[in-house]
């Protein structure tokens, strides 16, 4: 398309005297298009539509009505029993224009960088290796717009009380806080309505109030409006995964610390060459400051205390000081728990680290009770994992016998891992193929079926090792002039 300044151009051309096929040749137009130029005068002409439909637009706002806004219904109505014939992209830009339906993309607006404006919050799924295990993992980072300064930490599963958690940990530790703190619609924050319109959870907004912000949810798909905190996880996915190696969450979680805290925090910024912590020196001054007397955030659970002195929590069994069994109350900390019995504080341990399940912790210094706590998981992975590396044929069977869970499923495993124990290998694999082949999942039919072999083939059983010079100690010699132990009471083996 030829623009309005050349138009003008050859139309000022021709109209000093200027020829249609020098002007073609000095401007690099063809000569047809010149004398089209010509024509018009120079000017744009105005193109419209022939086949432009017009509709009535109270009609369209009726069946809007009616239809409850779904155009495609709006195209059939129009059709077959008004009987007007238009395209349904032409229905839609006629709703878009009559305001009817509001646009996908709306505009946002544009908030002024400003010192203490605000701070976001957001977080991102991952897929990490720990070692040779790929485990998933939750990404979460709170970020000060201004200074460009962020805390980053990592969960294996992200609820209301790790946010609280998270929260606190990077404001105590940045000691201030923005006024407000930008979000998206997670229901984490939000009790209902989006945006502008949403309601924050009467939870999180008390809160929010001891650290002196708020919670603000952006629009729906506006999520450029958290955009610093967007870029900080592509900066995370490119800077802070790459070549480094993770043991577990806590190996993890300490390399994050260091590299949103030191490394990003002292290294400049791109383009503007922003140093984060000279910017976050500077915006202090319109920062609030964090209140001395914050509690860390707890959740308070109730817990008997079982017959062996223990209380659990989060699937470990904590030692409860004493020996009688009193109900006690559990406060779990970000970091810790700590147990209260009757207002008074009885003890305090640090969490296990990440994935320790099922084991029983006591204070230092403190004897380990002997006995098991009550209701403790008997897990049967150890065994399971010998089973299946003992011969390719268990593991087949196991594959197919364990399609259960829970109780049952354990065991099973149990009950087949102790035949395994008390059967020669070759015995046991070969029971085990049979097993399969008529898809046995009794194990007391398992059972027969080595029995049954046994009698059938020629097995031996191995010998018991001993040692044969049990004759000459001095325990055998001692006991040489004892009466001989009578076992009539036990009754005549033989008949059976």
């Amino acid at each position: 398309m030829i623009d309005a300044n050349k138009r003008k151009a050859i139309f000022l051309l021709h109209n000093e005297g200027m020829g249609i096929r020098e002007i073609s040749r000095k401007l690099g137009v063809s000569s047809n298009t010149v004398s089209t130029i010509i024509d018009q005068k120079g000017e744009i002409p105005e193109l419209t539509r022939k086949d432009k439909k017009h509709i009535d637009p109270e009609l369209l706002r009726r069946i809007h009505t009616q239809c409850e806004g779904y155009a495609q219904r709006m195209h059939e109505i129009l059709e077959e029993e008004k009987g007007i014939k238009i395209g349904y992209s032409t229905l839609t830009r006629s709703i878009r224009e009559l305001g009817l339906r509001e646009p996908k993309n709306q505009r946002c607006d544009q908030r002024p960088d400003v010192p203490g404006g605000e701070m976001q919050h957001d977080t991102s799924p991952y897929n990490v290796r720990f070692g040779s295990t790929r485990v998933k993992a939750v990404g979460s980072i709170i970020y000060m717009r201004y200074s460009k300064l962020k805390y980053l930490k990592f969960y294996r599963s992200f609820n209301r009380f790790a946010m609280k958690c998270f929260i606190h940990e990077a404001l105590t530790f940045w000691e201030y806080a923005a006024p407000e703190c930008i979000i998206d619609n997670t229901n984490l924050a939000r009790l209902r309505g989006t945006g502008g319109n949403a309601i924050i959870v009467p939870e999180m907004k008390q809160f929010a109030k001891q650290y002196g912000f708020e919670f603000i949810c952006h629009e729906i798909k506006h999520a450029n409006r958290k955009a610093g905190n967007e870029r900080s996880f592509y900066t995370v996915e490119t800077n802070f995964f790459p070549g480094r190696s993770f043991e577990n969450l806590e190996d993890m979680n300490r390399q994050a610390f260091d590299w949103a805290t030191i490394r990003m925090t002292n290294r400049p910024v791109s383009k503007t060459g922003l140093i984060p912590a000279k910017a976050f020196e500077h915006e202090l001054p319109f920062l609030k400051k964090m209140p001395p007397y914050v509690t860390s955030p707890y959740l308070v659970y109730g817990r008997s205390t079982d017959q062996y002195g223990y209380a659990s929590i989060d699937g470990n069994f904590y030692w409860v000081p004493g020996k009688s069994r009193f109900d006690v109350k559990v406060l779990r900390f970000c970091d810790h728990v700590e147990l209260y019995h009757k207002r008074k504080k009885l003890v305090e341990y640090e969490l296990p680290p990440d994935g320790v399940k099922n084991q029983k912790i006591s204070p230092e210094g403190e004897p380990r009770s002997r006995y098991q706590p009550n209701n403790r998981k008997r897990p049967t992975a150890g065994e399971e994992k010998k089973l299946r590396s003992a011969a390719p044929e268990i593991d087949a069977y196991l594959d197919f016998v364990l399609t259960m869970k829970g109780q049952t499923r354990h065991r099973m495993v149990r009950q087949l891992y102790g035949l395994h124990k008390k059967t020669i290998l070759p015995l046991f694999v070969r029971a085990i193929k049979r097993a399969l082949k008529y898809r046995v999942k009794d194990m007391g039919t398992v059972e027969n079926i080595i029995r049954l072999l046994m009698r059938d083939s020629s097995y031996e059983l191995p010998l018991p090792q001993g040692d044969l010079g049990f004759t000459n100690r001095p325990a055998y010699l001692e006991g040489r002039f004892t009466d001989e132990v009578d076992l009539s009471v036990y009754g005549d083996d033989s008949e059976e």
